[in-house]
């Protein structure tokens, strides 16, 4: 699926490869993570998209956007907007599709295979015009969880499909039962 000599970029949509990892059991370790996609070919850029809460104390994301902005991630968040919803219960959205379809479409001449860490069926527009232009797309999500976690048209769009579960062993981390995990609706793990 990859050529040792052949350029490659991640874009990480955050939320949905968090779930992903979360319907199947481990969290990832973007260190081992990018390390893995370094050595199957020529990584230019890695991006990770994630909408950030503003005004809180602390967000248990934070820590997670922070290290992977100190440590060859290209960050890219805007703000998350908060709303109420018809129940009564506090919502948070912050769709980020936009944003990686705009930085895939301007990176897709300087790549010949884009990784795309989503199952958002929404990317399948987006997977074609970057084929249209000469770059293989894989995708990485799963099928394996209740429901996939992959929109069906996404993955026969993609040159390659790459099953999250399948890596576990190369990127996962290892439970760490003594410490305390924080979730926050559709974003990342982080721990104290």
């Amino acid at each position: 699926m990859f050529y040792r000599d052949e350029r490659l970029a991640l874009f990480i949509d955050g939320s949905n490869l968090y779930a992903a990892a979360k319907a199947l059991g481990f969290d990832i370790d973007y260190k081992l993570l990018r390390g893995e996609f370094m050595r199957r070919g020529k990584l230019l850029r890695a991006f990770y998209y994630t909408a950030l809460i503003e005004n809180e104390e602390y967000s248990p994301i934070r820590p997670l956007v922070d290290w992977l902005d100190y440590n060859g991630f290209c960050m890219v968040t805007k703000p998350a907007k908060e709303f109420i919803d018809a129940m009564g219960r506090r919502k948070v959205k912050g769709n980020m599709d936009i944003e990686l379809a705009v930085d895939a479409m301007e990176m897709a001449p300087h790549i010949d295979h884009m990784v795309l860490f989503s199952g958002d069926g929404d990317f399948r527009p987006l997977v074609a015009g970057i084929q249209r232009q000469g770059v293989r797309v894989s995708v990485v999500s799963t099928i394996r969880s209740s429901p996939p976690m992959i929109a069906d048209d996404l993955r026969r769009q993609a040159d390659n499909f790459i099953e999250l579960e399948e890596l576990k062993e190369v990127i996962g981390r290892p439970p760490r039962p003594h410490q305390t995990v924080h979730h926050t609706p559709d974003e990342e793990t982080i721990e104290e």
